[in-house]
């Protein structure tokens, strides 16, 4: 076949694989095993950039993905210097500067702020009190994940949505086309940075003063830095001690902020890193668009919890979900495929995943697909995400993993995987979920 003949149907490669369940999905996860895509990024004007995305090129970032239709640095040493491990441990032994500032923050503000925040999310937002905030979820009818954001209340009136990689702006905004609620929805020019690692307490300390130390999990305090205002919370995307620093008026404040923050982190050894998705697997944080999406059921990925069963009031999704917890109360799970932790062999995988690699039954069959894995240090091995038949759920089921050839310990061979309990290791900030575990009270709904 010569280059410019197009393949013909027995020719293609990497077909989308249909052994593995997905008919409770209209769009299947793309399965294909097409590996690297080595190409440039192009920046150009649609796409926009971060008040923080030249810092973040002068803190030495060479790679790139796009979030919320933003710029997203994934990467500052390069990996000839140890690449995204030695980012870890700066994560878990010193402290951490991060841009993420493509958490666009939506703000919701008017006399029925309250009223339509509950209508839209799934957990009861009348008992976020003001200057506090809550990890929360908003589905769609089918009780599809919208959206997985931190929700902030800064006032009575006002909360702002920092949110994960969909267009929740559009979504809230046609929500309330009747203006059903007198309420204003709109973006604002509020970038967040993350300041993570154990001695994140110690560097914000110099910052903002004592009083930082004593906010609570999901706790705010108004403050200033470098003349700026800043809405600091201490809440972040690792489980170790860490703070999100909300920047007011971002186009015009970045550079003093961010000069502030690492002229005084020096001291500490700050290193300015990408959004450390390895720390985030351990502590069994999940990611929109990679462990779920809006065809995903909280039910599927561990997410119960956000679905009270004592919320009285109405909202998007709930009657389905419902219906689904009905469905699983009965011991019928209404689902396909389900979310678990795994641990698994092979060599060290210490970079992005290019493909959700294919999970084997202990039969050798093709029954599910890895959405998130990396190497933990901590526990010597390999650690993941992904999804099974509800039938190979239990921990400890033995599972079998299609690793790229680069991780695999004898070639075109997968790697044995167990099912684990995640998270996969306590974490250094545990959330209210881990807290009620460890002393023994039921947090699963």
């Amino acid at each position: 076949m010569s280059p410019t003949t197009p393949p013909t149907h027995k020719n293609r490669i990497h077909p989308n694989v249909p052994a593995i369940d997905q008919s409770d999905r209209i769009v299947p996860c793309n399965l294909r095993q097409s590996g690297p895509t080595p190409v440039q990024m192009l920046i150009s004007t649609r796409v926009r950039k971060s008040p923080f995305w030249h810092l973040s090129i002068e803190a030495g970032a060479w790679r790139a993905t796009v979030y919320n239709r933003m710029y997203h640095p994934r990467g500052y040493v390069r990996p000839e210097d140890g690449g995204a491990m030695a980012e870890y441990d700066a994560l878990v032994n010193r402290v951490t500067l991060w841009n993420v500032a493509v958490e666009r923050q939506i703000q919701v503000k008017g006399p029925d702020a309250e009223a339509f925040v509950n209508f839209v999310i799934t957990r009861d937002a009348t008992k976020i009190q003001p200057m506090r905030g809550k990890y929360c979820i908003l589905c769609n009818e089918k009780g599809g994940i919208l959206n997985d954001p931190v929700l902030l209340r800064l006032a009575e009136d006002e909360f702002w949505f920092s949110i994960s990689d969909s267009d929740l702006l559009l979504w809230l905004q046609g929500v309330n086309l009747g203006r059903r609620w007198d309420v204003d929805i709109a973006e604002i020019d509020v970038s967040p940075l993350q300041v993570q690692g154990p001695l994140s307490e110690e560097l914000m300390t110099e910052l903002f003063g004592s009083g930082v130390g004593q906010l609570p999990y999901y706790g705010l305090m108004e403050t200033e830095l470098a003349g700026c205002p800043v809405v600091v919370s201490q809440t972040g995307f690792t489980g170790e001690k860490g703070y999100e620093i909300y920047v007011r008026n971002a186009t015009e404040a970045a550079e003093a902020v961010w000069y502030a923050i690492r002229g005084a982190g020096a001291s500490y050894g700050l290193r300015v890193i990408a959004p450390a998705h390895h720390r985030r697997i351990a502590a069994g944080i999940l990611s929109w668009g990679q462990d779920m999406d809006a065809e995903t059921s909280p039910f599927q990925v561990n997410l119960a919890y956000q679905v009270p069963r004592k919320k009285t009031a109405e909202y998007i999704g709930k009657p389905e979900l419902e219906r689904q917890r009905a469905e699983i109360d009965a011991g019928r799970y209404p689902f396909a495929l389900k979310l678990v932790g795994m641990k698994l062999g092979g060599h060290a995988i210490t970079d992005y995943a290019s493909d959700f690699w294919l999970i084997q039954n202990s039969a050798g069959e093709r029954v599910g697909y890895v959405t998130s894995p990396w190497w933990s240090p901590e526990l010597e091995t390999n650690i993941a995400l992904g999804y099974v038949p509800w039938d190979l759920t239990e921990l400890g089921t033995e599972l079998k993993v299609e690793v790229p050839e680069a991780y695999s310990e004898v070639s075109g061979q997968p790697v044995e995987a167990v099912v684990t309990e995640v998270p996969f290791r306590p974490s250094k900030n545990p959330s209210a979920r881990e807290r009620a575990k460890a002393e023994g009270r039921d947090w699963a709904y």
